[in-house]
């Protein structure tokens, strides 16, 4: 199922009062569903789920069905590298869900503008409900912040740039 189907799948859900989604087409099936508020997953004491929807699973079947994924996502991601300010990239070590805050009514966790140093927390990535801290490899200012809080997001795809 083409990746952008998916994202079109998440928006319906989050405008919906659905708790779960699940499409079959063909072989592959896509599930979708979320934790209703109020409630929370079991987790580190300071980490909350901050978007509605909190699982994701799709299971390819067709090796012809896959292989466009890569390639949108190629020429997507190239599309948003030649954007990018100069400075260090942190791109994202694991496939899931972009967090910019510990919880909803928090704070994110940095600011463009913000001094970091290494070892910060810059975001959290939720997958397969486990909630994984990414952090800064490099000090500096961050210049940008390429990721939407509670949106999926690739591997490898570009987050922060820090000059």
């Amino acid at each position: 199922m083409d990746l952008r189907k998916i994202k079109k799948l998440i928006d319906i859900l989050e405008e919906s009062n659905l708790a779960e989604l699940e499409i079959k087409e063909g072989e592959e099936v896509v599930r979708l569903s979320r934790i209703p508020k109020g409630m929370s997953l079991p987790m580190a004491p300071m980490q909350a789920a901050p978007a509605p929807v909190t699982h994701v699973h799709v299971e390819p079947q067709r090796p012809a069905a896959t292989s466009a994924g890569p390639a949108a996502a190629e020429a997507a991601g190239g599309a948003v590298n030649k954007a990018l300010p100069d400075g260090h990239v942190v791109r994202s070590p694991m496939v899931g869900t972009y967090y910019a805050s510990p919880s909803p009514d928090a704070p994110p966790f940095v600011k463009l503008g913000q001094q970091v140093k290494p070892g910060d927390t810059l975001a959290i990535i939720e997958a397969m409900k486990m909630f994984n801290q990414i952090e800064a490899d490099v000090g500096g200012t961050v210049l940008a912040i390429l990721a939407t809080s509670g949106r999926p997001i690739e591997f490898d795809e570009p987050l922060f740039v820090i000059g």
